[in-house]
């Protein structure tokens, strides 16, 4: 009787706890500094989900610092109860390889939401780079092997995942220096005036400043060229120029504290399915050259979500271990 009991009463708090739900503003931690590529893509789900979630104020709180662990952690210690989620990408997955160390366990501190979107990359340069092609950028990268650097927003970022992958393939006998950055944005504005050479970058932060000339692209990432594009489907991929099997994007994904009721759950990924299915949202994202996920991409279901960040761990060890670039 007092099982039963106990039953229907945590029956009764967990179809509460959905219905009332949310019942203050709901936090967006983005694990990088504002005006990043990760940044964009949250503030506009925030403007979209906000309408799913009955209106609901949704603001995006930047914790940048330790390649997105901090922000990470913030969330990871948040109360379980849905108004605090993180929108991080691809670091979820690599952050394991490149620290040995770290507050948090990714597979076992969070509940997976969904997949958000998959974003190319692209090799871009500073504006003074002699070369147009990427075939001529290749070779004088190698034959100013130990004079060029190449910028990144962090351990752990994209940029810096990407620009790792790509010098692991073409096989350069000297690794070009990094600089790391708190964020892209101040990479990418150290990119445009000069000061680094080298950046690979999200879509979502070089296709305006490639479509006003202020920094050279080279290639995208994408196994084939963006064709749909109406800036980049101009440049090859990686891999029709001769880097066997490169296929890289970044993807985006929502996580909430472990803990956090299944209702609610529940109600957070039904709002970003119909998040994903907004056609202003798509459009958005697409301007950017992302690529939404789909409604049918087993991704976007939690256990879709965590089955997939689990296989990138693998995936991304094996890189950033061939590389010995870790964080501590």
């Amino acid at each position: 009787m007092k099982a039963l009991l106990a039953l229907t009463l945590s029956t009764v708090a967990f179809a509460a706890a959905a219905q009332e739900f949310p019942s203050k503003p709901i936090t967006f931690v983005v694990p990088f500094a504002a005006g990043g590529p990760t940044d964009t893509v949250a503030r506009q789900l925030a403007e979209t989900m906000r309408k799913h979630l009955n209106n609901a104020t949704i603001v995006v709180e930047n914790a940048a610092g330790a390649g997105g662990t901090i922000g990470a952690n913030k969330v990871a210690r948040a109360a379980p109860d849905g108004h605090t989620l993180l929108v991080w990408h691809i670091g979820m997955a690599a952050a394991p390889a490149l620290y040995r160390k770290m507050p948090y366990k990714p597979l076992e501190d969070f509940e997976y939401l969904g997949i958000i979107n998959d974003v190319p990359m692209t090799l871009v340069g500073k504006p003074q780079l002699p070369s147009n092609t990427y075939r001529d950028f290749e070779n004088y990268i190698r034959a100013n092997q130990g004079k060029l650097n190449l910028g990144h927003a962090g351990l752990g970022s994209a940029s810096h995942l990407c620009g790792l992958m790509w010098q692991y393939a073409v096989k350069l006998d000297k690794s070009m220096a990094t600089i790391a950055y708190r964020g892209t944005a101040p990479a990418m504005n150290d990119l445009i005036g000069g000061t680094i050479d080298v950046m690979c970058d999200q879509t979502t932060n070089t296709t305006q400043q490639i479509e006003g000339g202020r920094i050279k692209a080279f290639a995208v990432t994408t196994a084939k060229p963006l064709s749909d594009h109406p800036i980049l489907r101009h440049y090859p991929s990686l891999q029709e120029m001769g880097l066997k099997d490169f296929n890289l994007t970044i993807w985006h994904g929502m996580y909430a504290p472990k803990g956090t009721p299944t209702p609610v759950l529940n109600r957070l990924n039904e709002a970003l399915r119909a998040s994903l299915r907004d056609p202003d949202f798509v459009q958005k994202q697409k301007a950017l050259g992302a690529i939404v996920a789909a409604p049918n991409d087993k991704r976007v279901t939690p256990e879709g979500h965590k089955a997939f960040v689990a296989s990138e761990m693998a995936k991304i060890k094996a890189v950033v271990d061939a590389a010995g670039q870790y964080a501590d």
